[in-house]
């Protein structure tokens, strides 16, 4: 897949580039280690003496100063880690991680909250592992392939903040905690301004497509009640390629020739995350299929899999997935149209040629995307933000799919942001979205 393709060379010169002038930050902080053998780094266990609930979310409980790695190799730009209190699908207490990387032309009070689409049910898959050295294969590619994402914000004078978005559990497609790393990890750059020179009064843009919209798109909607604090500070958010209703991905993909893969892991990260037993549902070859994948990222199954199915998986009085209560709340939990709608403005771009990638279903309810995420379910969460008076510029692209639509909407996004920084009017296109789906909440069909 083009996608998960790295070139090296490529990656570390437009990183150097970008980087060459910073300066370090967090003077007299003690300097880690550049790498580490993963699952080893004693950086991500929280060991205060105080319990983790006794904090406030975005409080800070470690800092550490390292060069930023590309692939391994440490280049110029020196990044702060940040371990912080947040809060887990669960509303629990947890710890999370971020990154956080100073602008060669920054001054502190412009900061892009990039979220990776790092999709994976492994943490050591995740960002700011990349960040520290560690290039765990295949997964640990994603994350640091988006540097190539990440420079052109630097270059432009923004602040970058990274963080975990799935939590130090890797819980995949909890979108719900996604959003809440993500908006305590801008509490604790900004907490921590002496280490990171974020200033307490930034302004934030966030930015993210697959996975890293599912964050950007929470934590935009959970902002004004979770983190009203940050909510004034955004200038809006700017995503592409959102998984919207979680059951009706579910639907979409089944049968696929590339995606049908990420089912198995979609159903890991919704039990992992709200603590059921899936494997009661399942027969012995999904039984096999959950064991397998348990540390998986989405480089290690798109294409492994084709034609697999939920019914495929289940045992017979299973096959209807509505049937699995525990499932059922759960993908209700997750269903973004189901969350609040964001006060800020955003840009929201989404791919309609899934065919292009093998997803061809056209189920009743669903109809067709980008191979991956549904197109009408992207139109419909658009439509309500409209309908609750939020400023939406929606752009589809008919003839794109999720692994070309980047190409797109990741410039556009861009410019989108800049033009935000500047004090422009977001545009809006309210008006011409096309009708999308139902994105009601599900509900539980008797097994059998």
């Amino acid at each position: 897949m083009r996608k998960f393709r790295v070139c090296h060379a490529a990656i570390t010169g437009v990183v150097a580039l970008a980087v060459a002038a910073v300066p370090a930050v967090a003077a007299g902080v003690q300097e880690q280690p550049s790498s580490t053998t993963a699952g080893s780094d004693a950086f991500y266990t929280y060991n205060g003496s105080k319990p983790l609930s006794s904090y406030s979310p975005g409080d800070v409980l470690k800092v550490r100063t390292l060069p930023y790695h590309v692939l391994g190799i440490a280049t110029p730009l020196q990044a702060t880690q940040l371990l912080y209190r947040t809060t887990d699908a669960q509303g629990r207490p947890s710890a999370g991680v971020t990154s956080v990387l100073r602008s060669p032309g920054g001054d502190g009070r412009k900061v892009v909250s990039y979220q990776s689409f790092y999709d994976s049910l492994d943490p050591e898959d995740g960002p700011s592992r990349a960040v520290a050295g560690n290039v765990k294969l295949p997964g640990g590619l994603i994350a640091n392939g988006e540097s190539t994402l990440v420079a052109p914000l630097l270059l432009s004078g923004y602040d970058v903040v990274l963080p975990d978005t799935e939590g130090q559990a890797a819980h995949l497609t909890a979108s719900r905690e996604y959003g809440y790393n993500t908006l305590d990890s801008l509490r604790a750059a900004s907490s921590a301004a002496s280490r990171t020179g974020i200033s307490p009064d930034a302004r934030v843009g966030l930015m993210g497509y697959s996975g890293g919209a599912v964050a950007t798109n929470w934590a935009a909607s959970l902002a004004p009640k979770y983190a009203p604090d940050v909510n004034k500070r955004l200038v809006g958010y700017a995503e592409g390629g959102v998984l919207v209703k979680p059951s009706h991905i579910l639907r979409y993909i089944e049968g696929s020739q590339v995606w049908s893969g990420l089912i198995p892991e979609l159903l890991i990260g919704q039990a992992r995350s709200y603590d059921f037993d899936l494997k009661k549902y399942l027969n012995d070859y999904g039984k096999q299929l959950v064991d397998e994948h348990q540390h998986s990222s989405i480089a290690d199954v798109l294409g492994h899999y084709p034609g697999l199915t939920w019914k495929k998986m289940a045992k017979p009085e299973y096959a209807n997935p509505n049937s699995v209560p525990e499932l059922v709340e759960a993908v209700n939990k997750t269903n973004l149209g189901l969350a609040p709608t964001p006060t800020v403005p955003g840009y929201i771009g989404q791919g309609n040629a899934g065919f292009l990638e093998g997803t061809t279903s056209n189920i009743a309810g669903i109809g067709s995307g980008d191979g991956i995420t549904v197109a009408g379910d992207t139109r419909a969460l658009a439509r309500k933000y409209c309908a609750e008076g939020a400023a939406v510029w929606y752009q589809q692209y008919d003839a794109l799919s999720h692994l070309t639509a980047p190409t797109a909407t990741v410039p556009t996004a861009l410019a989108w942001l800049r033009a935000r920084f500047a004090g422009k009017e977001a545009p809006s296109s309210c008006g011409s979205i096309a009708e999308g789906n139902s994105l009601a909440a599900d509900e539980t069909v008797p097994a059998g």
